[in-house]
């Protein structure tokens, strides 16, 4: 009897209060918040201050080191899957880089525009780039920065085309495969990479149509004055010409590994084996297709796998996208979604994010109220800790109990995170995307948020067909 009234007793001192919960979220929202902003520490040194925060209120409340050590490991263990994908969307995109890939998709692609057509055109260029390479920040970069220049001669608003630039990019880095804020998703959330971007079609593909429509009806409807053509087209010859000095060129044979991981993503087989497949076929091209079939281009190959090299085009910008990818490059993301799985996994089983979840979330019953919640929850964590990876896995840890009690399966929490993080933070001047966006194509924030479409019509697009109860997938 004894032994009861002691196990009772342990159990319920593990139980946090709504108000110290709160304390102990916030002050993980201000120190990530503050530090990054106010004092320019890096993240990763801010998610182990945070870590040491959790683990002494966990502590306080009755948990000792090993309960809080396992707490860790096992949030981790349940990501291992995602983790592999990490290190292979390294090597998927530096194998896609070597075998020209990525270099037939901006050649042939960049051969499409028109003034009439630009800025759809422009718009579906920069959602190939985006879901080829997997990263809207070098979609914006190098694609963006040449669209940007065409634009301009073309006497077309630059706002207009870095909202529509920052649409097609933002497309990529939401739906992509190789995208780290995907598979940081769907880590997070306890789903798979492609029931994640499966549930993702549903509210992103009509989003995208939707925005597709309108920047074809401002194509059509306005006069932007006469371009200079020879100056228009200029940017573009220059692009093309030093791709195809770099690279052989043939799309049947370049575009070979990107078919067949999108081949091999619809039969649905394991995304690891997807990958290592694509991975293998992009090799022996940029091996015996694009090299000299020697034992030091196959050295330069097989290195670009753990970390690629800028190219030689003589165009910077191109040069640093040809040079991205290798599994050094994921390094910064990995280690930081390690520490986040991690601070997450005390915050959800000290059970600190269940008390929040009943004290502020619980009055929430209707699916549409639940998503819609969630989207703004996630526009919030952008707001405030001025990035999108961090707001991705504190939300998916704060509303995953929620979704399954409405029996959602956890693609739908995914999608709904991505919506309100992965969507809006090229929305918010202080973010780091917001800033690089602004920075590269020259255009503040603010004047391209209007024509950001894509980025906040998927929001409603979302809650109303929840409202309908369109797209939703059930347990």
């Amino acid at each position: 009897m004894s032994n009861q009234t002691s196990t009772s007793s342990t159990a319920a001192s593990q139980q946090p209060s709504f108000q110290h919960s709160l304390v102990c979220f916030a002050a993980v929202v201000i120190t990530i918040a503050g530090g990054l902003f106010g004092l320019g520490i890096s993240l990763h040194a801010l998610m182990f201050v945070c870590l040491l925060w959790t683990g002494v209120n966990a502590a306080f409340i009755g948990f000792n080191y090993l309960q809080i050590r396992e707490l860790m490991t096992s949030s981790l263990s349940k990501a291992m899957p995602a983790i592999y994908i990490f290190i292979l969307i390294g090597m998927v995109i530096s194998s896609f880089m070597h075998s020209g890939t990525i270099a037939t998709l901006m050649y042939y692609g960049l051969s499409w525009l028109s003034p009439s057509l630009f800025l759809a055109v422009g718009l579906v260029l920069c959602a190939i780039m985006s879901v080829a390479t997997g990263t809207s920040w070098g979609t914006v970069g190098t694609l963006g920065v040449v669209l940007i220049g065409i634009g301009s001669a073309m006497n077309i608003p630059l706002p207009l085309v870095a909202g529509m630039i920052v649409c097609g990019a933002t497309f990529g880095d939401k739906m992509s495969p190789i995208s780290d804020t995907t598979n940081l998703a769907a880590m997070s959330a306890g789903t798979t990479l492609f029931r994640h971007i499966y549930a993702m079609l549903f509210t992103t593909v009509p989003t995208f149509i939707l925005t597709l429509i309108i920047f074809l009806i401002i194509g059509f409807s306005h006069s932007f004055g006469d371009a200079d053509q020879n100056l228009t087209f200029s940017s573009i010859t220059q692009i093309q010409t030093a791709l195809d000095k770099e690279y052989k060129l043939m799309p049947l044979i370049t575009l070979l590994p990107l078919l067949l991981l999108a081949t091999l993503s619809i039969k649905k087989v394991a995304a690891e084996v997807t990958m290592s497949c694509s991975i293998v076929l992009a090799v022996l091209i940029a091996i015996f297709y694009q090299g000299e079939s020697n034992i030091e281009s196959t050295v330069i190959v097989l290195n670009a796998l753990w970390e690629n090299t800028p190219a030689s085009t003589g165009i910077a910008n191109l040069d640093a996208l040809l040079g991205r990818g290798g599994i050094t490059s994921m390094s910064w993301t990995l280690l930081l979604a390690l520490m986040a799985i991690a601070l997450g996994g005390i915050l959800h089983g000290a059970g600190f994010l269940s008390a929040l979840l009943k004290g502020s979330i619980a009055r929430v019953k209707r699916t549409a109220s639940l998503i819609a919640t969630t989207i703004v929850s996630g526009f919030v964590g952008n707001i405030a800790m001025g990035e999108a990876y961090i707001s991705i896995i504190l939300n998916c840890q704060l509303f995953k109990e929620k979704y399954d009690d409405q029996k959602l399966e956890g693609a739908i929490l995914s999608r709904s995170v991505e919506e309100g993080s992965t969507m809006t933070t090229a929305l918010i001047p202080w973010t780091t995307a917001g800033a690089f966006y602004a920075a590269t194509l020259g255009v503040d924030v603010l004047s391209y948020l209007p024509y950001a479409f894509f980025n906040y019509l998927n929001a409603i697009v979302a809650v109303i067909m929840a409202a309908v109860g369109i797209g939703l997938l059930k347990k």
